[in-house]
């Protein structure tokens, strides 16, 4: 029997904030995904940790 939709684990991207659910393409990794899209897995450098864009200064 399928699995339903709503019972699927989700995540929570740490780049911009947005649940994401598990895909069967991320089974393998799912412990280690921290980012809902390549997209916000590029961009990770370009938001600080207080939410804001910006270059980080270190």
């Amino acid at each position: 029997m399928p699995m339903k939709k709503s019972n699927l684990p989700q995540k929570t991207c740490v780049t911009c904030g947005l649940p994401f659910t598990w895909r069967k393409k991320w089974a393998k990794v799912w412990d280690e995904l921290r980012y809902c899209s390549e997209r916000c897995r590029r961009s990770r450098n370009l938001t600080s940790p207080d939410g804001t864009k910006g270059n980080k200064t270190s």
